[in-house]
Order: structure tokens, then C-alpha cells, then sequence
């Protein structure tokens, strides 16, 4: 009954309209309703201690990273290094749009901010070579969602608080999937593009390239920043994302002088909002997900679900089918958020690695941001490249379907993520 009721008022909510944060105030008090301890000064304080986390520092300090990168001319640098190295080859755009959405994760985590920065530096240079517009946005939205599976994935940080995981280790195992996945795109767009007879620009000489790399070297060395310092132990991954904010800053004003002082304002402001909606977010899930604990909900669905627990690649099947079904009409964040405090008692006692649990879900979660019809960076896509929705849609379902693909071949064969996973470690 509990479970009825936590998600019959939950997409109630959502149906008529109420916004997704609010949606899971509703639920949360629905839930207390009727269990009989209706206390608005219980879902006040479990308010505040949702958003009171030392590790989700790490989210709006990313972010600032994110919008400082794009207006301070790092993610610009980052595209053109992508057009020097492979521009020349057959259908070379594309390839500079996966090279670029790689680089661009490394230095972001957002899937959000890298498709937007994409759409408007890479989309019109696509068209304008003659290459199809919806295949084009397709490309280029299945690409930023590479963002939330490389490091440092802001969604890692949400899920590694809200699972109690080990953030660092989450990055380090999305690496290689990360790569696979870009890998998946890649093939596709070979098989796509292996007919085309669009001229491709001219190869450029080594010293070109040479001089693109200069260019973008200090906005290279943020990765290998982040990533050394996880691994040395020298900073934890919040204040990682202090280091990646004041380095942003420093190199967008100072070297490339890109950034003046007085846009500070707007940027910081900008990235304050961004912050603010997933925070509350996230202070609100704390609600629902203390109620989900009290109310026992994880119990009966492992009782639900136990016919299962002796068949982990048949559970972890399951769990992707659901998330996938979710992931159409619910956003990244608010379905890690949900689900996860529901879903990590029943892959515990099923004996799954919760690392490897973790970047199966977020790569299910980052293909959740491209699937129809609440896909967050399909929209993105739409505006920042000025195209419609539709055509979006219609372009990015072959890379989509290979992304998925993948992501089940992953649980067939866990190795794939385990192996270099503890290579990294």
C-alpha cells in the first residue's frame, strides 16, 4: 500500500503540473499522511539537512567550472584542438564533435553545458559543410552525454551522496565506460557518414596542430589536474571542484583574458541558478527518501523482487528496463535521487558491486537525458542550435539505440566496467 502510495501521489503531482521538487515535497507528505505522523516541522528539517552535505559542495562548484569554460573561451580551444586532430578524415566533423564532447566532460560534468557549447560552436560548421541538420543535432546531443559518466560527473556526486559510495571511485570507473561510449557514437557515425560525398576540410600541418594544442594547454591540463589529484589524494572530489571553479577563473581572466571582471556577475549568477534547482532538488529527494526508510518501502520491494536476487544479470536487466521506462519522462537528477535509496538494498542483497551498479545507472540516466519526450539536452540542443524538436529526436535515435546496446552488453559482461575500473583504482 505504501508503495501505491508513494508513487500514485508522486505522479499525480507531476501530471497536473507541479514542478518535479515540489512533486516530491507532495509525495513525502502524502506518505507521512498515511502512516499517521503528518509533521511539517519533520519535512522542514529533513529540508535542510537534504541540501546541509559537505560532498554536494562539489555540484555548484562544477558548474561555476562549466559556465566559466564556455564564456571564457576553454571550451572553444577545446573544439578547435578536436577540428586540428581529425577534421580532414571523412565525415571529419562529426568525428571533432565526439573528440570535443570528451574533452569537453573532462573539464565540465555536465551534459547540459557541454551540449549547448557543441550546438553553438559545431552545429553551424556542420550544416554549413552540408551535412545533415538532424543527424547533426542527433550527433551532437548523443555526444554530451558522455559529460555525466567521465569525471567529474556531477551526477556521480549525487548519486555517490545519496547510495554512500565512494565518489572517487565512481570517477575512476566511468573512465573507460565513458570512452565506450564515445566509441559507440564513433561507429556509428563511420557507418553513417562511409556514403557521404561532403568535402572535408584540408589536413592540417603539424604545426598547426601543434600551435591549436598550445593554445588549449592550460585548458588541457584541468583534466590531468582533477584526475592525478584524486588519485594522489592530494583533494577529495568537492574540493576538486573548488580547484576546477578557481582554475577556470584564473586562466579565462588572466591567460586568455577571454572573461572580463565585470561579466563576473552574470556568470556567477548564472551558475547560481543552475545550482539552486538542483540543490533543491536534492534537499526535497532527502524528504522522500527519509520516508522511503521509515515507511520500510526497500524491504517489500526486495520481497517483491527476491525470486530475482539469485540471478544478479537478471536483476540488473530488470533495473535497466525500469530505469529506461523513467528515464523517458523523468530528468536525470530527480531519478537518481528516487530510485536510488529504493534500489541499492535490493542490489546489496543480490551481492552487485555498487561501483559497478553506479555507472550502470548513470549511463542509463545519461541516455535518459536524450530519450523523448522530456529529454533535457534534447532540448538544449533544439535551442542553442535553433532546430526543432522533432528533428532532434529523429537524428539522435541511431545513436541512441547503439548507446543502449552497449550499456546492455555491460551487463552481460560486467568485466567491462570492473577491469579497467580497478586498473584506475
Amino acid at each position: 500500500m505504501t508503495i501505491l502510495i508513494f508513487v500514485g501521489s508522486l505522479l499525480a503531482a507531476m501530471a497536473i503540473g507541479i514542478p518535479i521538487s515540489f512533486a516530491l515535497l507532495v509525495c513525502g507528505a502524502s506518505l507521512m499522511w498515511s502512516m499517521d505522523m503528518l509533521d511539517t516541522q519533520i519535512l522542514a528539517q529533513n529540508l535542510i539537512n537534504g541540501a546541509d552535505s559537505y560532498p554536494l559542495l562539489a555540484v555548484p562548484f562544477f558548474l561555476l567550472a562549466g559556465e566559466v569554460m564556455n564564456q571564457g573561451g576553454l571550451s572553444r580551444r577545446i573544439v578547435n584542438v578536436a577540428l586540428y586532430l581529425v577534421g580532414h578524415i571523412k565525415g571529419g566533423l562529426g568525428y571533432v564533435t565526439i573528440v570535443a564532447a570528451c574533452l569537453l566532460a573532462a573539464l565540465s560534468g555536465s551534459a547540459i553545458a557541454d551540449a549547448a557549447a557543441l550546438s553553438t560552436l559545431l552545429l553551424p560548421m556542420m550544416v554549413a559543410a552540408g551535412h545533415d541538420k538532424a543527424r547533426s543535432a542527433g550527433l551532437i546531443a548523443s555526444a554530451g552525454i558522455v559529460a555525466p559518466v567521465f569525471p567529474p560527473s556531477i551526477g556521480f556526486v549525487v548519486f555517490g551522496v545519496a547510495a554512500n559510495v565512494s565518489i572517487s571511485k565512481l570517477f575512476f570507473a566511468g573512465i573507460f565506460p565513458g570512452i565506450m561510449l564515445a566509441a559507440s557514437i564513433w561507429v556509428v557515425w563511420w557507418w553513417m557518414a562511409r556514403t557521404e560525398t561532403i568535402e572535408s576540410p584540408p589536413r592540417k600541418s603539424l604545426r598547426e596542430v601543434l600551435g591549436a594544442v598550445r593554445d588549449a594547454a592550460w585548458a588541457l591540463v584541468l583534466p590531468f589536474i582533477i584526475i592525478v589529484g584524486l588519485k594522489m589524494g592530494v583533494f577529495t572530489p568537492t574540493e576538486a571542484g573548488v580547484v576546477a571553479a578557481v582554475y577556470a577563473l584564473f586562466v579565462s581572466t588572466v591567460i586568455y583574458k577571454e572573461l572580463k571582471f565585470s561579466e563576473l556577475y552574470r556568470v556567477f549568477v548564472a551558475a547560481a541558478r543552475t545550482s539552486s534547482v538542483v540543490m533543491f532538488l536534492v534537499a526535497a529527494a532527502a524528504v522522500s527518501a527519509w520516508l522511503i526508510t521509515v515507511a520500510n518501502i526497500p524491504a517489500q520491494v526486495v520481497a517483491m523482487l527476491q525470486p530475482l536476487l539469485d540471478s544478479p544479470k537478471l536483476l540488473m536487466m530488470a533495473i535497466m528496463v525500469l530505469v529506461m521506462i523513467v528515464g523517458t519522462a523523468m530528468d536525470m537528477t530527480p531519478t537518481i535521487l528516487i530510485l536510488t535509496p529504493v534500489l541499492m538494498p535490493l542490489v546489496k542483497a543480490a551481492g552487485i558491486d555498487p561501483i559497478y551498479f553506479g555507472v550502470l545507472f548513470m549511463i542509463n540516466n545519461a541516455i535518459g537525458l536524450i530519450t523523448p519526450p522530456v529529454g533535457v539536452v534534447l532540448n538544449t540542443v533544439a535551442g542553442a542550435g535553433k532546430v526543432s524538436m522533432d528533428a532532434v529526436t529523429r537524428g539522435v535515435v541511431p545513436f541512441m539505440i547503439a548507446q543502449f546496446i552497449l550499456m546492455f552488453l555491460m551487463v552481460l559482461f560486467p568485466k567491462l566496467v570492473l577491469v579497467p575500473a580497478h586498473w584506475f583504482y
